[in-house]
Protein backbone atom coordinates (compact mmCIF):
# COMPACT_ATOMS: atom_id res chain seq x y z
CA UNK A 1 0.00 0.00 0.00
CA UNK A 2 2.93 2.20 0.95
CA UNK A 3 4.02 1.77 -2.79
CA UNK A 4 0.68 3.43 -4.50
CA UNK A 5 0.46 6.37 -2.44
CA UNK A 6 1.02 9.20 -4.05
CA UNK A 7 4.14 11.47 -3.89
CA UNK A 8 4.45 15.56 -3.11
CA UNK A 9 5.27 17.56 -6.05
CA UNK A 10 8.15 20.32 -5.30
CA UNK A 11 8.38 24.08 -6.89
CA UNK A 12 10.84 26.35 -7.14
CA UNK A 13 10.61 29.89 -5.93
CA UNK A 14 11.56 31.60 -9.25
CA UNK A 15 8.26 29.40 -11.11
CA UNK A 16 6.30 31.95 -8.47
CA UNK A 17 8.25 35.24 -8.31
CA UNK A 18 8.97 37.06 -11.47
CA UNK A 19 12.24 39.08 -12.21
CA UNK A 20 10.23 42.18 -12.39
CA UNK A 21 9.26 42.85 -9.06
CA UNK A 22 13.09 43.42 -8.20
CA UNK A 23 12.85 47.00 -10.29
CA UNK A 24 9.90 48.35 -7.65
CA UNK A 25 11.44 47.00 -4.77
CA UNK A 26 14.90 48.62 -5.83
CA UNK A 27 13.72 52.10 -6.99
CA UNK A 28 11.73 52.05 -3.66
CA UNK A 29 15.37 51.61 -1.69
CA UNK A 30 17.14 53.97 -3.68
CA UNK A 31 14.28 56.41 -2.65
CA UNK A 32 14.36 55.57 0.71
CA UNK A 33 18.46 56.33 0.73
CA UNK A 34 17.55 59.46 -1.23
CA UNK A 35 15.03 60.40 1.32
CA UNK A 36 17.14 59.81 4.20
CA UNK A 37 20.36 61.47 2.66
CA UNK A 38 18.27 64.51 2.16
CA UNK A 39 17.10 64.72 5.42
CA UNK A 40 20.85 64.19 6.70
CA UNK A 41 21.77 66.96 4.54
CA UNK A 42 18.92 69.29 5.54
CA UNK A 43 20.01 71.81 7.98
CA UNK A 44 17.84 73.59 10.49
CA UNK A 45 14.45 75.52 9.97
CA UNK A 46 14.85 78.98 11.93
CA UNK A 47 11.99 81.09 12.14
CA UNK A 48 12.25 84.72 11.78
CA UNK A 49 9.97 87.77 13.07
CA UNK A 50 10.98 91.11 11.28
CA UNK A 51 9.08 94.79 11.66
CA UNK A 52 8.77 94.90 8.02
CA UNK A 53 9.47 92.32 5.37
CA UNK A 54 10.05 94.90 2.68
CA UNK A 55 12.24 93.38 -0.25
CA UNK A 56 11.90 89.99 1.12
CA UNK A 57 10.24 86.79 -0.36
CA UNK A 58 10.60 83.51 -0.35
CA UNK A 59 14.20 82.10 -1.93
CA UNK A 60 15.96 85.35 -0.47
CA UNK A 61 19.59 83.92 0.87
CA UNK A 62 20.71 84.67 4.18
CA UNK A 63 25.05 85.22 3.92
CA UNK A 64 27.38 85.55 6.55
CA UNK A 65 30.28 86.99 5.60
CA UNK A 66 29.08 86.91 1.58
CA UNK A 67 29.33 83.10 2.06
CA UNK A 68 25.75 81.82 1.60
CA UNK A 69 24.05 79.65 4.88
CA UNK A 70 20.53 79.69 4.02
CA UNK A 71 17.73 80.71 2.02
CA UNK A 72 14.10 81.98 2.98
CA UNK A 73 11.27 79.36 2.77
CA UNK A 74 8.18 81.14 2.96
CA UNK A 75 7.13 84.80 4.11
CA UNK A 76 3.90 85.62 6.12
CA UNK A 77 2.28 87.72 8.71
CA UNK A 78 1.68 87.04 12.37
CA UNK A 79 -1.58 86.06 13.96
CA UNK A 80 -2.17 89.58 15.04
CA UNK A 81 -0.43 91.15 11.73
CA UNK A 82 1.72 93.23 14.22
CA UNK A 83 4.93 91.83 12.24
CA UNK A 84 6.43 89.17 9.55
CA UNK A 85 7.00 85.68 10.13
CA UNK A 86 9.82 84.31 8.51
CA UNK A 87 10.75 80.36 7.94
CA UNK A 88 14.21 80.23 6.66
CA UNK A 89 15.87 76.71 6.07
CA UNK A 90 19.84 77.03 7.33
CA UNK A 91 22.60 74.58 5.51
CA UNK A 92 23.98 71.70 7.84
CA UNK A 93 27.28 73.71 8.40
CA UNK A 94 25.48 76.66 9.60
CA UNK A 95 23.87 74.99 12.33
CA UNK A 96 26.63 76.13 15.22
CA UNK A 97 26.49 79.49 13.88
CA UNK A 98 23.21 80.14 15.11
CA UNK A 99 24.23 80.53 19.20
CA UNK A 100 22.81 83.29 21.60
CA UNK A 101 24.41 85.95 19.99
CA UNK A 102 24.16 85.05 16.81
CA UNK A 103 21.74 87.94 15.12
CA UNK A 104 20.10 88.75 11.26
CA UNK A 105 19.58 91.95 9.42
CA UNK A 106 18.43 92.75 5.98
CA UNK A 107 21.13 94.37 4.00
CA UNK A 108 19.68 97.13 1.34
CA UNK A 109 20.54 100.67 0.03
CA UNK A 110 20.82 103.27 3.29
CA UNK A 111 21.97 106.26 3.31
CA UNK A 112 23.06 107.02 6.86
CA UNK A 113 25.58 109.03 9.24
CA UNK A 114 28.52 106.59 7.61
CA UNK A 115 27.52 107.79 3.78
CA UNK A 116 26.13 104.98 1.52
CA UNK A 117 25.69 101.59 2.04
CA UNK A 118 24.04 97.87 0.09
CA UNK A 119 24.77 99.64 -3.36
CA UNK A 120 25.11 96.02 -4.26
CA UNK A 121 21.73 94.90 -4.03
CA UNK A 122 19.69 97.59 -6.57
CA UNK A 123 20.77 95.09 -8.91
CA UNK A 124 20.70 91.56 -6.76
CA UNK A 125 17.71 92.63 -5.12
CA UNK A 126 18.27 92.43 -0.58
CA UNK A 127 19.60 89.62 1.49
CA UNK A 128 19.55 88.63 5.36
CA UNK A 129 22.96 88.78 6.42
CA UNK A 130 23.60 86.80 9.33
CA UNK A 131 26.53 87.69 12.29
CA UNK A 132 27.13 84.22 13.90
CA UNK A 133 27.84 83.71 17.16
CA UNK A 134 31.55 82.21 17.39
CA UNK A 135 30.98 80.14 20.53
CA UNK A 136 30.23 76.71 18.35
CA UNK A 137 26.58 75.85 20.79
CA UNK A 138 24.33 76.47 18.52
CA UNK A 139 20.67 75.32 19.49
CA UNK A 140 19.04 78.74 19.19
CA UNK A 141 15.90 78.32 16.09
CA UNK A 142 13.94 81.70 16.79
CA UNK A 143 15.45 85.26 16.11
CA UNK A 144 14.62 88.72 16.04
CA UNK A 145 15.92 90.61 12.41
CA UNK A 146 17.45 94.32 13.27
CA UNK A 147 16.00 96.78 12.00
CA UNK A 148 19.91 97.95 11.64
CA UNK A 149 23.11 96.43 11.20
CA UNK A 150 24.79 96.37 14.58
CA UNK A 151 27.31 98.34 15.56
CA UNK A 152 30.23 95.93 16.31
CA UNK A 153 29.76 92.08 16.23
CA UNK A 154 29.40 90.32 19.68
CA UNK A 155 32.61 89.07 19.85
CA UNK A 156 34.25 92.28 18.82
CA UNK A 157 37.27 93.63 21.19
CA UNK A 158 36.29 96.56 23.44
CA UNK A 159 34.06 97.54 26.21
CA UNK A 160 30.66 97.29 26.67
CA UNK A 161 29.10 99.82 29.38
CA UNK A 162 25.43 100.78 30.27
CA UNK A 163 23.95 104.15 30.67
CA UNK A 164 21.03 105.10 32.79
CA UNK A 165 18.69 107.96 31.82
CA UNK A 166 15.35 109.68 32.82
CA UNK A 167 15.70 112.21 29.89
CA UNK A 168 13.79 110.36 28.06
CA UNK A 169 15.17 109.04 24.17
CA UNK A 170 17.67 111.03 23.63
CA UNK A 171 20.37 108.45 21.67
CA UNK A 172 19.29 106.63 18.91
CA UNK A 173 21.66 102.94 18.05
CA UNK A 174 24.34 104.11 16.54
CA UNK A 175 25.05 107.30 17.57
CA UNK A 176 28.31 108.88 18.25
CA UNK A 177 30.13 108.61 21.69
CA UNK A 178 32.70 111.50 22.11
CA UNK A 179 35.92 112.09 23.61
CA UNK A 180 37.42 115.73 23.59
CA UNK A 181 36.18 115.49 19.84
CA UNK A 182 37.10 112.13 18.39
CA UNK A 183 34.54 109.68 18.05
CA UNK A 184 35.33 106.63 20.15
CA UNK A 185 32.51 104.40 20.58
CA UNK A 186 28.19 104.13 19.52
CA UNK A 187 25.28 103.85 20.93
CA UNK A 188 24.70 99.71 20.62
CA UNK A 189 21.07 99.66 21.54
CA UNK A 190 18.49 100.77 23.75
CA UNK A 191 15.36 100.01 25.74
CA UNK A 192 12.74 101.49 28.09
CA UNK A 193 12.16 100.33 31.25
CA UNK A 194 8.35 101.31 32.13
CA UNK A 195 8.60 100.11 35.65
CA UNK A 196 11.38 102.36 36.67
CA UNK A 197 10.65 104.75 34.03
CA UNK A 198 13.89 105.06 32.75
CA UNK A 199 15.91 104.50 29.33
CA UNK A 200 19.15 102.10 29.26
CA UNK A 201 21.76 102.35 26.56
CA UNK A 202 24.08 99.97 25.85
CA UNK A 203 27.50 101.88 24.81
CA UNK A 204 30.15 99.94 22.61
CA UNK A 205 33.87 101.83 23.46
CA UNK A 206 36.92 101.05 20.95
CA UNK A 207 39.18 98.76 22.01
CA UNK A 208 41.72 101.68 21.55
CA UNK A 209 40.09 103.75 23.54
CA UNK A 210 38.77 101.58 26.82
CA UNK A 211 41.20 102.94 29.17
CA UNK A 212 39.46 106.52 28.67
CA UNK A 213 36.35 105.22 30.62
CA UNK A 214 37.40 105.18 34.29
CA UNK A 215 35.46 104.80 37.63
CA UNK A 216 35.16 108.82 37.52
CA UNK A 217 34.16 109.34 34.09
CA UNK A 218 30.54 111.10 33.38
CA UNK A 219 28.48 111.23 30.48
CA UNK A 220 26.27 113.42 28.82
CA UNK A 221 24.15 114.16 26.04
CA UNK A 222 25.48 115.94 22.96
CA UNK A 223 23.17 117.62 21.17
CA UNK A 224 25.27 119.57 18.25
CA UNK A 225 24.60 122.68 19.56
CA UNK A 226 24.31 123.86 22.89
CA UNK A 227 22.64 127.06 23.86
CA UNK A 228 22.25 128.03 27.48
CA UNK A 229 21.77 131.32 29.45
CA UNK A 230 23.43 131.11 33.00
CA UNK A 231 24.01 132.92 35.82
CA UNK A 232 27.41 133.39 34.28
CA UNK A 233 25.64 134.75 30.50
CA UNK A 234 25.39 133.11 27.37
CA UNK A 235 27.36 129.30 26.19
CA UNK A 236 27.45 128.64 23.18
CA UNK A 237 28.46 125.22 22.31
CA UNK A 238 29.11 123.55 19.44
CA UNK A 239 30.16 119.86 18.57
CA UNK A 240 31.31 118.44 15.61
CA UNK A 241 29.79 117.45 12.31
CA UNK A 242 28.14 114.49 13.18
CA UNK A 243 26.73 115.16 16.88
CA UNK A 244 25.67 118.47 15.07
CA UNK A 245 23.47 116.36 12.79
CA UNK A 246 21.90 113.26 14.55
CA UNK A 247 23.76 114.00 18.42
CA UNK A 248 25.59 111.70 20.33
CA UNK A 249 26.69 111.52 23.88
CA UNK A 250 29.98 112.43 25.54
CA UNK A 251 32.05 111.58 28.68
CA UNK A 252 34.99 113.02 30.16
CA UNK A 253 36.56 113.52 33.72
CA UNK A 254 35.78 116.52 36.03
CA UNK A 255 38.72 118.89 36.55
CA UNK A 256 40.68 118.73 39.09
CA UNK A 257 39.16 115.02 39.87
CA UNK A 258 40.83 111.93 40.15
CA UNK A 259 39.86 109.58 36.92
CA UNK A 260 40.05 106.21 39.17
CA UNK A 261 41.14 103.14 37.84
CA UNK A 262 39.19 101.84 33.79
CA UNK A 263 36.26 99.98 34.16
CA UNK A 264 34.93 96.51 33.12
CA UNK A 265 32.53 95.38 30.95
CA UNK A 266 29.00 95.75 32.34
CA UNK A 267 29.79 98.91 34.04
CA UNK A 268 26.73 101.62 34.58
CA UNK A 269 26.35 105.55 34.72
CA UNK A 270 24.19 107.84 34.59
CA UNK A 271 23.75 109.96 31.73
CA UNK A 272 23.21 113.68 32.25
CA UNK A 273 21.32 116.02 30.37
CA UNK A 274 24.63 118.47 29.86
CA UNK A 275 27.91 118.93 30.73
CA UNK A 276 27.26 121.03 34.31
CA UNK A 277 24.90 118.64 34.99
CA UNK A 278 27.26 115.93 34.50
CA UNK A 279 29.78 118.53 36.33
CA UNK A 280 27.62 118.59 39.69
CA UNK A 281 27.44 115.02 39.62
CA UNK A 282 31.09 114.93 40.40
CA UNK A 283 30.55 116.45 43.81
CA UNK A 284 29.01 113.51 45.58
CA UNK A 285 30.32 114.97 48.93
CA UNK A 286 28.29 118.27 49.86
CA UNK A 287 26.28 119.52 52.55
CA UNK A 288 22.72 120.71 52.15
CA UNK A 289 21.33 123.95 53.97
CA UNK A 290 18.36 125.74 53.74
CA UNK A 291 18.19 129.62 53.26
CA UNK A 292 15.02 131.38 54.03
CA UNK A 293 14.85 134.68 51.15
CA UNK A 294 12.56 137.63 52.05
CA UNK A 295 14.03 139.08 48.17
CA UNK A 296 11.95 137.79 45.16
CA UNK A 297 14.15 135.07 43.76
CA UNK A 298 12.65 135.89 40.32
CA UNK A 299 16.01 135.56 37.84
CA UNK A 300 17.51 132.85 40.43
CA UNK A 301 17.33 129.48 39.39
CA UNK A 302 18.54 125.76 39.63
CA UNK A 303 22.02 125.18 38.87
CA UNK A 304 23.22 128.76 40.13
CA UNK A 305 26.63 129.51 42.08
CA UNK A 306 26.80 129.84 45.53
CA UNK A 307 29.77 131.98 45.66
CA UNK A 308 32.02 133.56 48.86
CA UNK A 309 34.11 137.01 47.87
CA UNK A 310 33.63 135.40 43.79
CA UNK A 311 35.15 131.99 44.68
CA UNK A 312 32.33 129.45 43.75
CA UNK A 313 31.92 126.79 46.49
CA UNK A 314 28.39 125.25 46.01
CA UNK A 315 25.01 125.25 43.35
CA UNK A 316 21.21 125.98 44.05
CA UNK A 317 20.21 122.80 44.13
CA UNK A 318 15.89 123.29 44.48
CA UNK A 319 13.68 126.18 44.41
CA UNK A 320 11.15 126.66 46.04
CA UNK A 321 11.81 123.93 48.35
CA UNK A 322 9.00 122.67 50.76
CA UNK A 323 7.37 126.08 50.42
CA UNK A 324 3.98 124.55 51.73
CA UNK A 325 5.80 123.36 54.52
CA UNK A 326 6.23 127.29 55.85
CA UNK A 327 3.26 127.26 58.33
CA UNK A 328 4.02 123.41 59.85
CA UNK A 329 7.61 124.94 61.40
CA UNK A 330 6.17 127.87 62.73
CA UNK A 331 8.20 131.12 60.51
CA UNK A 332 6.44 134.26 60.93
CA UNK A 333 5.79 135.94 57.65
CA UNK A 334 6.52 134.48 53.99
CA UNK A 335 9.75 133.21 53.38
CA UNK A 336 10.71 131.09 50.26
CA UNK A 337 12.98 128.33 51.21
CA UNK A 338 15.79 127.47 48.77
CA UNK A 339 17.87 124.36 49.20
CA UNK A 340 21.55 124.92 48.17
CA UNK A 341 24.75 122.86 48.30
CA UNK A 342 28.47 123.67 49.86
CA UNK A 343 30.66 121.59 47.93
CA UNK A 344 34.11 121.00 49.16
CA UNK A 345 35.43 118.86 46.55
CA UNK A 346 35.56 122.06 43.91
CA UNK A 347 38.13 123.02 46.97
CA UNK A 348 39.91 119.83 47.19
CA UNK A 349 39.71 117.03 45.26
CA UNK A 350 39.04 114.18 47.59
CA UNK A 351 36.53 114.66 50.61
CA UNK A 352 35.72 111.94 53.47
CA UNK A 353 33.59 112.16 55.95
CA UNK A 354 35.74 113.42 58.71
CA UNK A 355 36.34 116.36 56.19
CA UNK A 356 33.00 117.04 55.86
CA UNK A 357 32.62 117.26 59.79
CA UNK A 358 34.93 119.67 59.94
CA UNK A 359 33.62 121.61 56.89
CA UNK A 360 30.53 121.67 58.51
CA UNK A 361 31.97 122.90 62.13
CA UNK A 362 34.42 125.63 60.17
CA UNK A 363 31.08 126.99 58.43
CA UNK A 364 29.28 126.88 61.89
CA UNK A 365 32.04 129.05 63.51
CA UNK A 366 31.83 131.62 59.98
CA UNK A 367 27.68 131.52 60.61
CA UNK A 368 28.41 133.39 64.77
CA UNK A 369 31.19 135.28 63.28
CA UNK A 370 28.78 136.57 61.24
CA UNK A 371 28.39 135.02 57.89
CA UNK A 372 25.28 135.64 55.65
CA UNK A 373 23.98 134.62 52.43
CA UNK A 374 22.70 137.15 50.04
CA UNK A 375 21.22 137.00 46.55
CA UNK A 376 23.43 139.11 44.22
CA UNK A 377 22.73 140.05 40.45
CA UNK A 378 25.26 137.85 38.07
CA UNK A 379 24.39 139.75 34.45
CA UNK A 380 22.66 142.92 34.27
CA UNK A 381 21.25 141.85 31.06
CA UNK A 382 19.24 138.56 31.93
CA UNK A 383 19.08 139.76 35.21
CA UNK A 384 20.29 136.16 36.31
CA UNK A 385 21.33 136.15 40.55
CA UNK A 386 23.41 133.75 42.18
CA UNK A 387 24.30 133.45 46.12
CA UNK A 388 26.75 135.29 47.85
CA UNK A 389 28.23 134.47 50.87
CA UNK A 390 30.08 137.51 53.04
CA UNK A 391 30.31 138.87 56.48
CA UNK A 392 27.83 141.54 57.12
CA UNK A 393 27.71 144.24 60.03
CA UNK A 394 25.38 143.86 63.14
CA UNK A 395 23.09 146.67 62.04
CA UNK A 396 21.94 144.23 58.69
CA UNK A 397 21.95 141.19 60.87
CA UNK A 398 18.17 139.17 60.98
CA UNK A 399 18.07 137.61 64.34
CA UNK A 400 14.45 136.05 63.25
CA UNK A 401 16.48 133.19 61.64
CA UNK A 402 15.41 129.80 62.66
CA UNK A 403 17.93 126.56 63.27
CA UNK A 404 16.49 124.34 61.27
CA UNK A 405 13.55 123.70 58.48
CA UNK A 406 12.58 120.22 57.43
CA UNK A 407 15.37 118.46 59.30
CA UNK A 408 18.02 120.53 56.90
CA UNK A 409 20.50 123.26 58.73
CA UNK A 410 19.57 126.44 57.76
CA UNK A 411 21.96 129.16 56.71
CA UNK A 412 21.18 132.58 57.83
CA UNK A 413 20.66 135.34 55.11
CA UNK A 414 20.28 139.03 55.00
CA UNK A 415 18.34 141.21 52.08
CA UNK A 416 20.45 141.68 48.80
CA UNK A 417 21.84 145.11 47.99
CA UNK A 418 18.75 146.12 46.11
CA UNK A 419 16.25 144.97 48.86
CA UNK A 420 18.20 147.47 51.17
CA UNK A 421 17.94 150.19 48.84
CA UNK A 422 14.08 149.66 47.93
CA UNK A 423 13.71 149.50 51.86
CA UNK A 424 15.97 152.89 52.35
CA UNK A 425 13.82 154.34 49.31
CA UNK A 426 10.42 153.16 51.17
CA UNK A 427 11.73 154.70 54.05
CA UNK A 428 11.97 158.32 52.00
CA UNK A 429 8.64 157.54 50.75
CA UNK A 430 6.95 156.86 53.58
CA UNK A 431 8.76 160.14 55.00
CA UNK A 432 7.92 162.16 52.25
CA UNK A 433 4.40 161.05 52.98
CA UNK A 434 4.38 162.31 56.24
CA UNK A 435 5.40 165.73 54.68
CA UNK A 436 2.49 169.11 54.60
CA UNK A 437 2.56 168.83 51.00
CA UNK A 438 -0.30 170.76 50.75
CA UNK A 439 1.10 174.45 52.25
CA UNK A 440 4.13 173.51 49.98
CA UNK A 441 1.88 173.16 46.61
CA UNK A 442 -0.20 176.52 47.79
CA UNK A 443 3.46 178.39 48.48
CA UNK A 444 4.40 177.22 45.09
CA UNK A 445 1.39 178.10 43.31
CA UNK A 446 1.94 181.88 44.58
CA UNK A 447 5.19 181.71 43.92
CA UNK A 448 4.85 180.64 39.99
CA UNK A 449 2.05 183.50 40.09
CA UNK A 450 4.86 186.18 40.96
CA UNK A 451 7.22 184.27 38.90
CA UNK A 452 4.68 184.63 36.01
CA UNK A 453 4.09 188.55 36.53
CA UNK A 454 7.74 189.25 36.54
CA UNK A 455 7.69 187.11 33.21
CA UNK A 456 4.88 189.69 32.09
CA UNK A 457 7.25 192.74 33.23
CA UNK A 458 10.31 191.21 31.72
CA UNK A 459 8.61 190.90 28.35
CA UNK A 460 7.13 194.62 28.13
CA UNK A 461 10.76 195.86 28.97
CA UNK A 462 12.05 193.87 26.19
CA UNK A 463 9.52 195.12 23.62
CA UNK A 464 10.64 199.05 24.82
CA UNK A 465 13.91 197.07 24.15
CA UNK A 466 13.60 196.17 21.00
CA UNK A 467 11.89 199.15 20.12
CA UNK A 468 14.88 201.65 21.17
CA UNK A 469 17.09 199.02 19.37
CA UNK A 470 14.96 199.61 15.93
CA UNK A 471 15.15 203.08 16.32
CA UNK A 472 17.09 204.85 13.63
CA UNK A 473 18.84 206.92 15.90
CA UNK A 474 20.11 204.11 17.99
CA UNK A 475 21.27 202.48 14.69
CA UNK A 476 23.38 206.16 13.70
CA UNK A 477 24.59 205.56 17.32
CA UNK A 478 27.63 203.33 16.84
CA UNK A 479 28.93 205.61 14.13
CA UNK A 480 28.86 208.63 15.90
CA UNK A 481 30.96 206.90 18.80
CA UNK A 482 33.15 205.75 16.14
CA UNK A 483 33.47 209.03 14.99
CA UNK A 484 34.17 210.49 18.94
CA UNK A 485 36.68 207.72 19.14
CA UNK A 486 38.67 208.80 16.53
CA UNK A 487 38.80 212.67 17.33
CA UNK A 488 40.09 211.27 21.01
CA UNK A 489 42.50 209.25 19.76
CA UNK A 490 43.43 212.56 17.32
CA UNK A 491 44.06 214.81 20.47
CA UNK A 492 45.65 212.30 22.87
CA UNK A 493 48.14 212.05 20.00
CA UNK A 494 49.00 215.57 20.57
CA UNK A 495 49.96 214.46 24.02
CA UNK A 496 53.20 212.31 22.52
CA UNK A 497 56.17 213.40 24.80
CA UNK A 498 57.81 214.30 21.13
CA UNK A 499 55.01 216.94 20.25
CA UNK A 500 55.92 220.43 21.01
CA UNK A 501 52.27 220.95 22.37
CA UNK A 502 53.10 218.42 24.96
CA UNK A 503 56.61 220.56 25.64
CA UNK A 504 55.23 223.58 26.66
CA UNK A 505 52.57 222.13 28.44
CA UNK A 506 55.01 220.86 30.38
CA UNK A 507 57.43 224.20 30.51
CA UNK A 508 53.60 226.00 31.74
CA UNK A 509 53.33 223.05 34.75
CA UNK A 510 56.71 223.79 35.90
CA UNK A 511 55.78 227.43 36.12
CA UNK A 512 52.59 226.82 37.89
CA UNK A 513 54.58 224.77 40.27
CA UNK A 514 56.65 227.33 41.09
CA UNK A 515 54.32 230.03 41.64
CA UNK A 516 52.06 227.99 43.57
CA UNK A 517 55.11 226.91 45.76
CA UNK A 518 55.67 231.09 45.61
CA UNK A 519 52.23 231.58 47.10
CA UNK A 520 52.01 228.75 49.51
CA UNK A 521 53.88 231.61 52.67
CA UNK A 522 51.37 234.42 51.92
CA UNK A 523 48.62 232.01 51.81
CA UNK A 524 49.01 230.43 55.37
CA UNK A 525 49.54 233.91 56.89
CA UNK A 526 46.55 235.46 55.05
CA UNK A 527 44.94 232.18 56.55
CA UNK A 528 46.49 232.55 60.04
CA UNK A 529 45.40 236.49 60.72
CA UNK A 530 43.33 237.73 57.09
CA UNK A 531 43.58 241.54 58.24
CA UNK A 532 47.45 240.86 57.54
CA UNK A 533 47.23 242.17 54.17
CA UNK A 534 45.91 245.80 55.82
CA UNK A 535 47.54 245.48 58.95
CA UNK A 536 51.39 244.30 60.52
CA UNK A 537 51.31 240.82 60.92
CA UNK A 538 53.28 241.20 63.99
CA UNK A 539 54.65 238.11 66.24
CA UNK A 540 52.72 235.00 65.98
CA UNK A 541 52.55 232.98 69.19
CA UNK A 542 53.16 229.28 68.34
CA UNK A 543 49.65 227.35 68.43
CA UNK A 544 48.91 226.43 71.93
CA UNK A 545 46.79 223.04 72.34
CA UNK A 546 43.80 223.23 73.72
CA UNK A 547 41.84 221.24 76.64
CA UNK A 548 39.95 217.99 75.47
CA UNK A 549 35.97 219.08 76.21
Amino acid sequence: MSDSAPKARIKRLSDYVSPVWFVPLLAALIGLWMLFHTLAQRGPEVTLTIQNADGIEAGTRIRARSVEVGQVESVELSDDASHAVMRARMTPDAARLLGEDAQFWVVKPRIGRDGISGLGTVLSGAYIELQPDTSGEGDRDEFRVLDQPPVAPSDAAGLRIRLDSTNGNALSVGDPVVFQGYTVGRVEASNFDAEKRVVHYDLYIFSNYTSLVTANTHFWVTSGVNFDITSEGVNLNVGSLETLISGGVTFDVAEGVDPGQPVEDGAAFDLFSNEEQASLGSYNQYLEYVLLLDDSIRGLSAGAPVEYRGVRVGTVETLPWRINRLADNHLSGFRIPVLIRIEPQRLQPVVTEEDLQRMRQTFGRMIDNGMRASLATANLVTGALYIDLDFVGSEDDDTTQVANFEGKPVFPSTQSGFGQVTGKVSALLDKVNQLDIESTITNLNATLDSSNALVQQLNTTTEGLNQLLNDPAMRSLPGDVQSSLQAIEHTLQGFDPQAPAYRDLRATIQQLDQLLRSLQPAARTISDKPNSLIFNRGQIDDPQPRARQ
